[in-house]
């Protein structure tokens, strides 16, 4: 488990504790040879808890210009992409989901994130022409701001991009 997928995950189970909802979030250890469908899966009978959401992270500090879906995806022996994956588990499960990006800008800056709809994500990757989210384009989406160590859960904010 990265460190963003950890705080994340803290995030929101203290927001959960905070608000008195019943809700968590987890992640499900991660074996060698079995593929995990996401990083952060949040549990709840509300339904705007009830996401699921992948993590990733670039560094923007050593010339990252992008988040590219065949550098920062997976595709599995069956030819596969992991966002059509990801994509079917969303739909069958009933969740919401959500793309979190983790731009590392190197020593002395702060890490940015921010989060993006998932049919967002989902839908630029079947454009036959589109590769890519540049780092300008997911500076575009809500920054997931920070109190403290912890991040700012906020889902209805996240939707509304």
């Amino acid at each position: 488990m990265t460190e963003f997928e950890r705080v994340l995950v803290q995030s929101f189970n203290k927001y959960f504790e905070e608000k008195n909802i019943k809700g968590i979030a987890h992640r499900l250890k991660q074996h060698r040879f079995t593929a995990q469908f996401l990083d952060v899966l949040v549990d709840s009978l509300n339904p705007d808890y009830y996401l699921g959401i992948e993590c990733k992270s670039i560094s923007v500090d050593k010339g990252a210009k992008a988040l590219y879906f065949t550098q920062h995806f997976t595709t599995d022996k069956n030819g596969s992409h992991q966002i059509d994956r990801i994509s079917d588990f969303l739909k069958r499960s009933g969740r919401t989901g959500f793309l979190a990006v983790e731009l590392k800008m190197g020593v002395g800056h702060s890490r940015e994130a921010y989060i993006l709809p998932w049919d967002v994500l989902d839908a630029r990757f079947h454009q036959d022409d589109m590769t890519k989210f540049t780092i300008e384009e997911i500076q575009e989406f809500c920054r997931m701001e920070r109190a403290g160590n912890k991040y700012v859960i906020d889902p209805h904010g996240w939707k509304r991009n």
